[in-house]
C-alpha cells in the first residue's frame, strides 16, 4: 500500500509538471514584447486546459497530507514562504486571466500580472526542488532551519532553471497549437531557451560538485542513474532536428520527454527517502488503515476519473487551434 501511494504521487508530480508547466511557460512568455491578437491566440492556446491542469496540484497535496503527514508538515514548515508566494501567483494569474477580457484601458494591468503570477510560481515551485536536492536543515525529524532555511544560491539557481524549463515548454505547446505569426515567434525562441537551459544544467552539476552534494554519491553508487541523461540528450537531438526540420509535432513532446527523464533520475536519486536525505518513505507513512481507508476514494474512484477527465479534454482539442475568439 505504501508503494502505491509513493507511485500515485510520483505520477500526480509529474502530471503536473507538464500539464501546468506549459500554460505557466505561456504565461511567461507574456513577458515578452507582443501585440494584443498574438496574446490572445497564445491565451487561446491553453484557455481549455489551464485550470485543470492545475487540478493535480491540490492532488499532491492531498496525497502528502493523507498518506504521508510527516513530510506534509515537515515540507510545509520548511517552505511556508514558498508555498504562500506560488498559491498568490497562481491566484493572480487566474483572475488575470479572466479580468484581462472585460478590461480595456487597463488591461496593460491584467497581462502583467498574468505574467508576473506565472513567473513567481515557476520560480518558487524551482526553489523548493532546488532546497530538497540541497537538503534542508532537520534534526530529530523536525524542520531546523527557520523562516529562510530553504534559502540558498542553489535553489536560486533551479528557481531560475525552471523558469527556463517551463517557458521552453510553453513555446514548443505554442507551436503545437498555434500558427502563423504565434507559431514562428514561438520557434525562433525555442533555440535561446533550449540554450538556457542547457546552460543551467552545466552550473547546476558544476555548483553540486564544487559544493560536494549528498545526491552526488548516489549518482556513483547508482550507474542505472546516468540512462535518464542519456535519454534526455537523445531527445534534445531530436529537438533539434526538429526545430530546423520546422516540425510543429515533435518539439512538445521532446521537451516533455526531457522534463520525464529529469524527474525520473531526481526521484530514483532521492529513493527510498521522501526527504533527503533525513526521511524515509516508510518513515513517513501513515498508519496502514488510513492508506487502505483513502485507496476506496483518491485511489480507485477520484484518481481515475481526473485521467479519464484529462485524457479526454486532450483528445476534444486535439490538433491546432484555427480560430481566436474573444473569449474561451
Amino acid at each position: 500500500m505504501v508503494t502505491f501511494w509513493v507511485a500515485l504521487l510520483a505520477i500526480s508530480i509529474l502530471i503536473y509538471l507538464l500539464l501546468d508547466g506549459f500554460d505557466l511557460g505561456v504565461g511567461i512568455l507574456f513577458l515578452l514584447p507582443n501585440s494584443e491578437s498574438r496574446r490572445r491566440a497564445m491565451l487561446g492556446a491553453i484557455a481549455p486546459f489551464w485550470d485543470g491542469n492545475e487540478t493535480w496540484l491540490v492532488v499532491t497535496g492531498v496525497i502528502l497530507w493523507g498518506a504521508f503527514p510527516v513530510v506534509y508538515a515537515t515540507v510545509l514548515s520548511a517552505f511556508y514562504l514558498p508555498v504562500i508566494f506560488m498559491l498568490l501567483g497562481l491566484i493572480l494569474r487566474g483572475v488575470a486571466f479572466e479580468f484581462r477580457n472585460k478590461s480595456q484601458g487597463a488591461r496593460w494591468i491584467w497581462n502583467l500580472s498574468f505574467a508576473g503570477g506565472s513567473l513567481v510560481a515557476s520560480f518558487m515551485q524551482g526553489v523548493m526542488v532546488g532546497a530538497l536536492v540541497k537538503g534542508l536543515p532537520i534534526v530529530n525529524g523536525q524542520y531546523s532551519g527557520g523562516i529562510f532555511g530553504w534559502f540558498s544560491m542553489f535553489s536560486i539557481l533551479c528557481g531560475v532553471g525552471l523558469c527556463l524549463g517551463y517557458a521552453l515548454l510553453g513555446a514548443c505547446w505554442l507551436v503545437r497549437k498555434r500558427g502563423g505569426v504565434v507559431r514562428d515567434l514561438a520557434r525562433s525562441q525555442i533555440p535561446l531557451l533550449a540554450t538556457g537551459v542547457l546552460l543551467f544544467l552545466i552550473l547546476v552539476f558544476s555548483h553540486a560538485l564544487l559544493q560536494d552534494l549528498p545526491i552526488l554519491h548516489r549518482w556513483t553508487d547508482r550507474p542505472y542513474l546516468f540512462v535518464f541523461p542519456a535519454i534526455g540528450a537523445a531527445a534534445a537531438c531530436i529537438l533539434a532536428s526538429s526545430i530546423l526540420r520546422h516540425d510543429d509535432y515533435w518539439p512538445f513532446h521532446m521537451v516533455s520527454l526531457i522534463f520525464i527523464s529529469a524527474f525520473g533520475a531526481l526521484a530514483l536519486s532521492f529513493w527510498p527517502y521522501m526527504v533527503p536525505f533525513a526521511i524515509t518513505i516508510d518513515e513517513a507513512a501513515a498508519p496502514h488503515a488510513s492508506l487502505a481507508f483513502m485507496f476506496w476514494g483518491e485511489g480507485l474512484f477520484i484518481f481515475p476519473l481526473m485521467l479519464i477527465y484529462v485524457a479526454t479534454g486532450f483528445r476534444v482539442f486535439r490538433g491546432k487551434f484555427i480560430s481566436e475568439p474573444g473569449h474561451y
